[in-house]
């Protein structure tokens, strides 16, 4: 994609189809005009009165315990410097989000007009009664310092300058652990700091309080060598400013255990890494281009330890590891401060989790066979589902512990569950299937390439590295919009119909012929078929021209799986082909089945689906926690209906114990633990979080997942086909830009995991 189709899509994403990233979202009912009596006049005058009472009760009436300030005056956004205000709002909406899909933690974005640092500090003074927290983004050096200082001092909530603390925390759980695998102490490191911004001051602060020297540590800016002739100083710069002549960064690397860039890429030659001790750590964290690139530096050294700020390599510095887990415990316990006690529990949380096991769903995500503690995994992923169960508590006990925290934890266990409860709609599945597709990018056919979605969907495919798109329609039709939309890739383009694919055409037709000639095809019918995209993009898949196929945006779903059916076999020891849905609901995702094949599926096949929708779901990294719907709980009713699902569940039970499944069950109790725990506590479910619904037809599941998708905005993915022998995936009638991407995921994952299968057996 061009620079001009880039910006075109950024600002299309910030301001359709509702301006911005954020809104608020009402918790209370508001129904009837008895709910907006309480809501506002008179009702709303009673928890005014107890708060006035007692100031404390303002957290049991109010969001202010969930709510946090993302406050800036557009310093210092990004890499783009002194914007102003309202053009750091963007960012500031972006922390929100992140905020949000994270920790659970609900915001409002402050953009303050004044860069006087005295304004500052009472505007965020005098709104502070609003909120639980204060998180301060974007502020430049060295104002930045004193704002914060002046608040934490002043402010009896939680606040933090998320610029400054964030990479010093993350960097610091690495670091936690380089050392123990370099065999080295803190107190005998030299370290050799580029950068003397307040990012690169606020780590230093960090590693000397987990033991470096400050003897030891060699800071630069952009003139050289922080010496104390240097009257340009800070105050916070002086403190590391040495008492000798100006050395060259090259020369202060001799020897160096230690190298931490905040500055600006590619500075770091391959033989100044040459010139570092054995086993440095090399910490380049300039974003987008570190100081030096990781591919070089690996090549460089094998015992190098190293950790980015990018996505693409190992060991990624991201601060989406701390500030969403800190914040969340800080208010949790309504701590007035986040002090450095919180930060380094913080630190030490990361750290420690990186030596845990790593759930699979985490190691699927990054296409790893087993993610473990080593010089390429040193800190945990910023996906990693255990983050807000590790991080929060530590820092929420940091706080009890160092005397800050107002409402202290007692039960931990119901806070973890809490914790879980919070994280909302899991979207971070979307990233995790999108990592995983990209870990080994596949061929895709689209065979509808000619419309503008499809093109559109299949340009992300491409442009995000998730597979290869091979497009099959009329060519000048696909090269007009492809130059409408930017897509400048050089891409496969197909037209079947074409006298350029006869050659093609009668190998396919032949092939199939051959599997179907007794049974009322003939080679005629078949070499007809192949002038249709949805016959010639199977046969390209059934051929091996092609990884996989994705169809369907412009046809009914029955027209469209017809010809996969005829020309596509299904896996081995598959009797049964099925569909599944995964649904990015707010209790985390979940797999509804069938909903688009098997109309009416009996006993048997419902035990099938359910079977092989438990073994997509563990694809995922998911552990299939699984209720066999009905209008029916446990033996309630004897119609046919509910008869078939209870006969599914006692075949499963028998054949299958490991498995955890039950039913029938009426959907409200399914998804209801409280309610499923009082009423049938002798259930497999009982106690446990159902995330897979299977249904007793093809009506109840389809209706479902699209009342779901409409009515609550809830993210699908899907039809998923289930049993097919090759990886195709067909899109619901109109399916939008977004959910075509997924599916093209889904169908590079599905082609990677049969391609292992297939090794696994010619083994």
């Amino acid at each position: 994609m061009d620079k001009n189709s880039k910006r075109r899509e950024a600002l299309l994403y910030h301001a359709k189809p509702t301006p911005g990233k954020i809104q608020v979202i009402p918790t209370k009912k508001y129904a009837t005009q008895r709910d907006l009596s309480l809501a506002y006049s008179p009702g709303v005058a009673e928890p005014c009165l107890e708060i006035a009472k007692d100031v404390n009760n303002v957290y049991k009436y109010t969001a202010k315990g969930n709510l946090v300030a993302v406050i800036s005056n557009g310093t210092a956004v990004l890499g783009l410097g002194d914007i102003g205000p309202e053009a750091s709002k963007p960012v500031m909406e972006g922390k929100g989000l992140l905020f949000k899909i994270f920790a659970g933690i609900d915001v409002f974005d402050i953009e303050i007009g004044t860069k006087d640092i005295e304004e500052f500090i009472q505007t965020v003074k005098n709104i502070a009664p609003t909120f639980g927290g204060i998180n301060l983004e974007d502020i430049k050096a060295p104002e930045s310092f004193e704002i914060e200082r002046r608040l934490v001092e002043e402010l009896n909530i939680p606040v933090m300058h998320d610029d400054q603390h964030g990479t010093a925390i993350i960097s610091s759980a690495a670091l936690i652990n380089a050392l123990e695998l370099a065999d080295k102490k803190a107190e005998d490191l030299k370290m050799v700091v580029s950068g003397a911004g307040s990012a690169a001051l606020a780590c230093a602060n960090m590693y000397i309080l987990l033991g470096v020297k400050l003897e030891n540590i060699y800071m630069f800016n952009s003139k050289g060598l922080l010496t104390k002739d240097n009257p340009s100083l800070s105050v916070l710069q002086q403190k590391y400013a040495k008492d000798i002549k100006g050395i060259s960064l090259e020369e202060a690397l001799v020897d160096a255990d230690i190298f931490l860039g905040l500055s600006s890429g590619n500075i770091m030659t391959p033989e100044m890494l040459l010139g570092m001790a054995k086993n440095p750590i090399v910490f380049a964290m300039a974003n987008p281009i570190p100081e030096i690139d990781y591919n070089l530096a690996i090549a460089t050294r094998k015992d190098v330890i190293m950790a980015t700020g990018r996505s693409d390599h190992p060991n990624q510095v991201n601060n989406v590891l701390g500030f969403p887990y800190i914040f969340r415990g800080a208010l949790d316990v309504r701590a007035t401060k986040i002090n450095e006690t919180m930060k380094m529990a913080a630190a030490r949380a990361l750290a420690a989790l990186a030596k845990e096991h790593v759930p699979e769903q985490v190691n699927i995500a990054y296409g790893a066979t087993k993610l473990t503690f080593g010089r390429e995994y040193i800190i945990p992923s910023p996906f990693d589902p255990r983050l807000i169960t590790v991080v929060a508590p530590a820092v929420a006990k940091a706080a009890m512990e160092s005397g800050v925290a107002l409402n202290p934890i007692h039960d931990w266990k119901k806070y973890e569950d809490e914790l879980l409860e919070r994280l909302g709609t899991d979207n971070k599945m979307v990233k995790l299937i999108a990592n995983r597709a990209k870990t080994n990018p596949k061929k895709i056919v689209f065979a509808e390439a000619e419309h503008l979605d499809v093109l559109k969907a299949a340009q992300i495919v491409f442009e995000e590295g998730i597979g290869f798109p091979i497009l099959l329609g009329k060519k000048n039709i696909i090269l007009e919009l492809k130059k409408e939309v930017g897509f400048d890739a050089e891409v496969p383009i197909i037209d079947p119909k074409t006298s350029e694919e006869e050659t093609r055409r009668n190998k396919f037709a032949k092939a199939y012929w051959n599997t179907r000639q007794r049974r009322g095809i003939s080679l005629y019918d078949a070499q007809n078929l192949m002038r249709e995209r949805n016959y010639f993009a199977a046969m390209m898949v059934n051929e091996g021209e092609a990884d996989a196929l994705v169809t369907g945006h412009t046809r009914s779903y029955p027209s469209v799986v017809k010809p996969m059916l005829q020309l596509i076999d299904k896996a081995p020891g598959v009797s049964l082909v099925a569909t599944t849905n995964l649904m990015m609901t707010n209790r985390g995702p979940m797999f509804l089945s069938d909903t688009a094949i098997n109309v009416n599926p009996s006993a048997n096949d419902l035990a099938k689906i359910a079977i092989m929708t438990a073994n997509t779901a563990r694809m995922f990294g998911i552990e299939p926690v699984i209720a066999m719907i009905s209008f029916s709980n446990f033996g309630s009713s004897s119609n046919d209906s509910a008869s078939k699902v209870r006969e599914a569940v006692r075949y499963l039970h028998e054949n299958h114990p490991e498995m955890v499944i039950d039913g029938e069950i009426q959907a409200d109790f399914a998804l209801n633990p409280e309610m499923l725990k009082a009423k049938f506590p002798f259930s497999k479910l009982a106690g446990k979080k159902v995330n897979t619904l299977i249904f007793p037809n093809l009506e109840a599941a389809n209706i479902t997942y699209k009342l779901l998708k409409e009515l609550n905005k809830v993210d699908s993915i899907g039809p998923i086909m289930l049993g097919m022998g090759k990886p195709v995936h067909i899109f619901q009638l109109g399916a939008s830009v977004e959910e075509m991407v997924n599916m093209a995921a889904i169908a590079v994952i599905d082609a990677q995991e049969k391609e292992k299968k297939k090794a696994k057996n010619e083994k």
